[in-house]
């Protein structure tokens, strides 16, 4: 896909009638935790927290961290998590996990946290009615790494994933490491073989799993019918290099449901088809519409072990996929419920199927009115749209890195303007489409100033019939 050199920032389009309207909080690149509201208007800069990602609690709290480790040591290890006030006041801190003495730098106490993290009193942190996420108490899980050697997996140096349960003492008092379940997760030979040649290899060791993200499953109407694998507590997770996406029983360890690796050994999965280097997996919570789903964007792009094939010639990174779908689905019969994929973005399949496409970072929520908001991550893109996949809501991150020239979001959350006492609720102004076939830049010629001639015996241009052909669509003179 080719995108343009110049095009619109911030809010492009804004239906207030069909919008649930809020806030919204992103990481503005290598600014800071950002709060904008529904026309745009940045409300709120929390200045040099970062966010991996950032999530805002009631009463104008935002959840960050102060630092990241050197990366010649670490991989996209955060320093610490921290809570601050609407003043930007740090009012609780974690960063115990392990003490870190890398060479040349300062020894110190890191979190080495990552991708996820969950507040207690709300299972997977963006707004659910009635489950409000506790500011000044509660127990906290975190996403974190550890460096571990398991052969079983490799004899190379392995970048873990563990989740730990803190205390707002910052007491571990629960601990999960993934690759303790490696036997569980149901790899062939053939992704065997090529993990434990290559597991994702990164200059400080192995990244072989890449969680990315975390959550409780919370109250849920599996369980209350009786389903164990469901149980409130248990954690859901997926692995972005392995394409799984697994429940952990949180009593014993172990792997209670998953999808993944492989998405053809089963009427069911087949139906489902290939989940690729996903992120945001979760259930949806009890009050929102399309309770006790799996809501997970899925990315596509390139991911998985296996049999090598012409796109993947040592079978690393083998599963492919040029486009992304949101996927809504029922965790006990594998049935989607809904989706928003390229079709229903309106473009063209398979031809046009990449302009719906972020193959990294990227996000899901159910809002209450039964709206989603999509984070399309890579190219800084934040949308809503309607269960009947209506897009009502659209912002462009004006915001790029230096380091790397992209504005991409790695997760944008919705919260109620009550979340956020210190300001005042902000006046909504609709935004219509502009529509791109007349609107030109100022100092361009205005459309319809174009002199036409119409060349004679020339029939009319076939080149749209072509590409429905080329696609397998019906078409017709």
């Amino acid at each position: 896909m080719t995108y343009p050199s110049v095009y619109p920032t911030g809010v492009t389009v804004y239906n207030p009638e069909k919008c649930w309207s809020g806030y919204t909080i992103y990481q503005a690149r290598e600014k800071g935790a950002l709060l904008i509201d529904m026309n745009g208007a940045e409300v709120q800069l929390w200045k040099g927290l970062h966010g991996f990602p950032n999530k805002m609690l009631p009463g104008g709290y935002v959840l960050g961290h102060s630092g990241e480790r050197n990366n010649a040591f670490g991989m996209q290890d955060q320093t610490d998590l921290i809570q601050v006030d609407f003043d930007g006041n740090i009012v609780w801190k974690f960063n115990q996990l392990e003490y870190i003495e890398d060479p040349g730098e300062e020894p110190q106490w890191m979190a080495r946290q990552h991708h996820d993290y969950q507040r207690a009193g709300n299972p997977v942190g963006y707004y659910v009615p009635g489950m409000d996420p506790q500011v000044d108490k509660g127990n906290t899980l975190i996403l974190c790494h550890k460096n571990v050697k398991n052969p079983k997996i490799s004899d190379k140096v392995l970048i873990d994933d563990v989740i730990i349960e803190t205390t707002w003492n910052g007491d571990i008092v629960w601990e999960w490491t993934c690759s303790d379940h490696f036997d569980e997760y149901g790899f062939d030979e053939a992704a065997k073989n090529i993990m434990s040649r290559d597991p994702n290899m990164r200059p400080t060791g192995g990244d072989w799993m890449h969680i990315n993200s975390m959550s409780v499953l919370g109250p849920n109407k599996w369980y209350d019918a009786g389903d164990e694998r469901f149980h409130p507590d248990n954690i859901i997770w997926d692995g972005r290099e392995t394409n799984i996406i697994a429940i952990i029983d949180k009593k014993t360890g172990k792997i209670a449901w998953k999808v993944g690796p492989y998405y053809d050994s089963s009427p069911e999965l087949k139906a489902l088809g290939w989940i690729i280097g996903q992120h945001h997996a979760h259930m949806i919570p009890r009050g929102l519409p399309g309770e006790g789903n799996i809501l997970v964007f899925d990315n596509g792009g390139w991911a998985g072990y296996g049999a090598p094939n012409p796109g993947s010639p040592t079978g690393a990174k083998n599963a492919l996929r040029d486009y992304s779908r949101v996927l809504e689905f029922d965790p006990t019969t594998l049935k989607i419920v809904w989706q928003y994929t390229p079709n229903e973005a309106g473009y063209l399949h398979p031809v046009d199927s990449n302009r719906f496409y972020s193959p990294f970072i990227s996000g899901a929520q159910r809002l209450p009115n039964g709206n989603t908001l999509i984070t399309e991550g890579s190219g800084g893109r934040v949308i809503e749209v309607t269960a009947k996949h209506e897009l009502v809501w659209e912002y462009i991150s004006p915001y790029w890195g230096e380091k790397l020239n992209l504005n991409m979001v790695y997760r944008a959350y919705r919260l109620p303007y009550e979340w956020v006492p210190q300001l005042p609720t902000p006046t909504e102004v609709p935004v219509k489409r502009v529509n791109v076939k007349t609107f030109r830049m100022p100092g361009a010629a205005p459309a319809g100033h174009l002199r036409e001639t119409t060349v004679a015996g020339v029939r009319g241009y076939q080149g749209d019939t072509a590409l429905c052909v080329a696609a397998g669509e019906e078409a017709s003179e």
